[in-house]
């Protein structure tokens, strides 16, 4: 928006030529993360004490540490207060015919829509529960799979019109078409190395890059502050991926798919980093506000969208290894549960509980120090993949 009225103010006459300054994506990127940031710090006791008001507050599983007890009635879904804050410093800021900005925007907030369900779910009929299963993947399912046949097109071509004809294309020769190498799957640490997807292969790399990460934060999301500074760190990172890759001189010197557009992508990165941050000041321990499903899902599908179009699938697995960590504790909890109670009659379970993150604090650690750990591990992780960049 603003990107526009800076063009239209430098036709008028010569002596707005310092709004030129607009066209640089580092500086509205960086004015996008301290609007974000602000809006976060300044809206937030308002959204706080909304919540209290209505009386929207966790309900805390029975079957959970009894240390988190405490934490019964603390205001949820304050998700609200980060894509809030996203949505508009990124509108602010980011040119607005850029069709991956409004991609990334609108599979962000229908997640967020099925989160908000969810949440609200739990808090009207005091169901610790939600939203059951079967609905919520379906609605995740849905929306993945729409995003997922517009990237396999997009990454390719530059205008929604020609998106369109591409589709049309595709199914008229009997789902039978090649596309470019920039869609393949990349593979880091390798110069040259990448896999041909095919289209088919695209959409579900797509599909369960983006419902996977959605889940992965959401599972994360359990202890104060664990899982909004790993979603910073690694949105951050990819941030500078888009950027590399929305530039033909960067792209070509780093051997990476140059994808037109991409570059902007570097403004929602950075209104999600300020808005992080600002959500952290009232999310650090002990917590005034937790983010729900309407944060953690549209967070997650955030990041795997943007990895996506990027074509960094491999590099977001890497850093965002906590959220994989925390996924994998919880599926092979469940399976060998399962596994030993049909075999043996009881069933046994591998960690002391699952997502990991209760694990370590059964063990003994407190619930700071396992959040700042895995703060510590995220940073690490993403320090590997930004080092992908070079190292190929």
């Amino acid at each position: 928006m603003l990107l526009s009225l800076a063009q239209w103010l430098q036709s008028l006459s010569p002596e707005y030529g310092f709004f030129r300054v607009f066209q640089y994506i580092t500086f509205r990127a960086v004015m996008a993360a301290v609007t974000a940031l602000l809006i976060g710090l300044f809206v937030g006791p308002f959204v706080i004490e909304r919540l209290r008001a209505l009386k929207i507050g966790q309900q805390v599983r029975s079957y959970g540490m009894d240390t988190h007890l405490v934490k019964s009635g603390t205001p949820t879904m304050g998700g609200v207060l980060i894509l809030m804050a996203i949505a508009s410093s990124t509108l602010l800021w980011s040119d607005l015919s850029n069709r991956f900005v409004w991609i990334v925007l609108i599979v962000t907030l229908g997640f967020g829509a099925i989160g908000w369900v969810d949440d609200w779910r739990k808090v009207v009929h005091k169901d610790p529960e939600g939203m059951r299963s079967r609905e919520k993947f379906f609605w995740q399912s849905l929306i993945g799979i729409l995003a997922a046949l517009y990237l396999v097109f997009s990454i390719s071509e530059s205008s929604n019109i020609r998106v369109l004809e591409l589709f049309f294309k595709w199914i008229q020769s009997g789902f039978d078409l090649n596309l470019p190498p920039k869609a393949d799957l990349q593979v880091p640490f390798a110069k040259a190395v990448s896999y041909p997807l095919g289209v088919f292969g695209f959409v579900l790399l797509t599909y369960l890059v983006i419902v996977g990460t959605s889940n992965a934060v959401n599972l994360t999301d359990g202890l104060d502050g664990l899982a909004i500074m790993p979603v910073v760190m690694v949105g951050s990172s990819l941030g500078i991926f888009a950027y590399v890759t929305g530039s033909s001189v960067y792209a070509k010197y780093l051997f990476f798919p140059h994808i037109p557009g991409s570059g902007e992508l570097l403004i929602f990165c950075a209104a999600m980093a300020g808005a992080g941050l600002a959500f952290l000041w009232f999310n650090t321990y002990p917590a005034q506000i937790f983010m729900g499903d309407v944060g953690a899902l549209a967070l997650g599908a955030a990041l795997g969208t943007i990895a996506v179009i990027v074509r960094q699938e491999i590099v977001l697995f890497i850093m965002g290894g906590i959220f994989v960590a925390e996924t994998f504790s919880v599926m092979l909890q469940v399976s060998y549960f399962k596994f030993t109670k049909k075999k043996f009659g009881t069933g046994k379970r591998l960690l002391k509980m699952a997502p990991l993150h209760h694990h370590f604090e059964k063990s003994g650690w407190r619930e700071t120090q396992v959040v700042v750990r895995f703060w510590i591990i995220t940073m690490l992780l993403c320090l590997i993949g930004i080092s992908t960049l070079k190292l190929r």
